[in-house]
């Protein structure tokens, strides 16, 4: 899998972009958020390659929260890679993420091709992993919560409920123990 691609910019168009990487020329899918924060010279996109029956495709993200809500979005039944990214072209992922932790349904039916059943199923299949996306880009700006961070999105994604893992990370954190030692005593405790 190609996760993510440096180089610079060959053409850009508002839908894609080819980049130079040592010689090679990368056709990259984006979306028109990411084509306006991208400039003109060397570049670096996080990527996501879909292989096709008839294609093979890689699309490209300026965030990785935009790749993160792109590979959220695709597994909802109904929602391809393209419908995902006309989403994220109407819309930023923290907006996404507050309509579909809003339940707001006419937000998301207001992106062109999502009528109101594609996006109560949004809604319904991916309010839970929006709540951790929320913790996610909570947490991602304190660069003192490094530790304490790496060691709750461990919990979490070990099935851990948030409120739990914060409370027994809250206890046992002195500020001296390392990522591994924090999740070693938090498991003890949990």
């Amino acid at each position: 899998m190609i996760a993510q691609i440096k180089g610079h910019v060959v053409e850009k168009n508002p839908t894609e972009i080819i980049i130079d990487c040592s010689g090679v020329g990368y056709e990259v899918k984006i979306s028109l958020n990411t084509f306006t924060s991208l400039g003109n010279e060397e570049i670096k996109l996080f990527t996501r390659f879909i292989v096709r029956e008839d294609a093979q495709i890689l699309y490209g993200f300026s965030t990785k929260d935009e790749r993160e809500m792109f590979n959220h979005l695709i597994s909802v039944s109904g929602i391809g890679p393209n419908t995902a990214m006309i989403m994220l072209s109407s819309l930023i992922p923290e907006e996404i993420a507050a309509a579909i932790q809003g339940e707001d349904v006419r937000t998301i039916q207001s992106i062109k091709g999502i009528g109101a059943k594609t996006a109560q199923r949004v809604i319904v299949d991916l309010k839970d992993k929006m709540l951790k996306l929320a913790f996610s880009a909570e947490n991602m700006f304190s660069a003192n919560n490094t530790t304490r961070f790496d060691a709750l999105t461990a919990l979490i994604s070990l099935g851990f409920e948030k409120k739990s893992a914060e409370k027994v990370i809250d206890k046992i954190d002195t500020g001296d123990l390392s990522v591994e030692e924090l999740i070693k005593e938090a498991l003890r405790i949990l």
